[in-house]
């Protein structure tokens, strides 16, 4: 064998030897449910876009759009490669590719709901919750995602380069480490929103952001990060019991990866967009410090919009109780008017 040949094979892609979550597609089977999640990503990556265009026409920034716009797009991607692997069944490095998006999309709802959660905690707790210590183990734990997330591809790239025992194992620790580190910033947000409850409180009121109800807001935070932890905490547990190719669990079926991942997915996306969490999020520009969430609300001017017809829970309730007021009103001012005349 000449070197250029032994070169040639010794970087060139192997399958992988255990079942991965879903297996391969298949053109009868896969085909049409990928194209589906393909539409739906599509359709909400035009939503959320439309969102954050109409909001930063009115001055408002609400970066988390921008960052859903960013996963809808990974994921329609991600539903594309599916569908080339199909058709290109025996290419390892479409293979690659298609595994990659799908493990590396999903970080972005992650992220986006810590922010979320950090916003929640500086309102019930302001005091520490604008800790300089707390923004900057936040920005600590940001940064610490993005690293393992390159150590997460990088090793699954890796183990389909070679033969070393060794190697493989070093890529399948740090493989078993990010599943599981990224499983718990999913679930992160659940603990950190639980401690308003938990800690004493040193303010008497709420510094409320955004609108609709602060409870609300807890529960929509509540519900995606529970059902995005569930997603991660069983891509991170079916590592850590492999099987062979040739002989796959239960919980490597289509119907386990596509339910746990893209479904849970659009509920989560299409969640953000139905109960406008670009609204019930948002804060002001530069507003820094215990107070500024509420200062910052009262100080910003609205423009209305299209997007704006839907009336906000205060605004429903508010009109609910003029009309009350309303017709009490008119109910004393009959009862006068027969007073008046049966004394005449």
């Amino acid at each position: 064998m000449s070197s250029s040949e032994a070169s040639t094979q010794q970087h060139a892609p192997y399958a992988p030897t255990v079942a991965a979550l879903g297996g391969s597609p298949t053109t009868g089977l896969d085909d049409p449910i990928t194209s589906i999640f393909l539409v739906i990503f599509i359709t909400l990556a035009a939503v959320h876009m439309t969102i954050f265009q109409v909001n930063r026409r009115r001055g408002q920034k609400f970066v988390m759009s921008g960052m859903t716009f960013g996963f809808c797009m990974a994921r329609t991607v991600t539903c594309t490669m599916r569908l080339v692997w199909s058709t290109h069944i025996k290419s390892v490095p479409i293979a690659i590719a298609a595994q990659v998006f799908v493990s590396a999309g999903v970080i972005l709802l992650f992220v986006i709901n810590l922010i979320f959660a950090q916003r929640i905690v500086r309102a019930s707790h302001p005091n520490w919750g604008w800790a300089k210590w707390f923004s900057v183990a936040f920005k600590i734990y940001y940064t610490s995602i993005v690293v393992m997330l390159i150590a997460l591809i990088t090793s699954m790239v890796q183990s389909f380069y070679t033969l070393s025992h060794n190697t493989r194992r070093i890529d399948r620790d740090v493989q078993l480490v990010g599943s599981t580190y990224f499983a718990v910033a999913a679930f992160m947000p659940i603990p950190l929103v639980l401690l308003r409850v938990v800690l004493p409180k040193k303010v008497e009121h709420v510094d409320k952001f955004g609108e609709g109800r602060f409870r609300t807001k807890i529960r929509v935070l509540l519900f995606s990060s529970l059902i995005l932890t569930l997603g991660a905490a069983f891509r991170a547990g079916i590592a850590y019991v492999p099987r062979p190719r040739a002989d796959p669990a239960w919980y490597h079926s289509k119907a386990c990866f596509y339910i746990l991942n893209f479904t849970i997915e659009v509920i989560v996306v299409a969640l953000y967009a139905a109960i406008r969490v670009d609204k019930r999020f948002h804060i002001s520009d530069g507003v820094h410090g215990p107070g500024a969430y509420s200062a910052g609300q009262n100080a910003e001017p609205k423009k209305p919009t299209i997007l704006d017809q839907v009336n906000s829970e205060e605004e429903v309730f508010d009109n609910e109780s003029e009309e009350g007021k309303n017709v009490e009103k008119s109910g004393d001012l009959e009862m006068g008017m027969t007073h008046i005349t049966a004394s005449t």
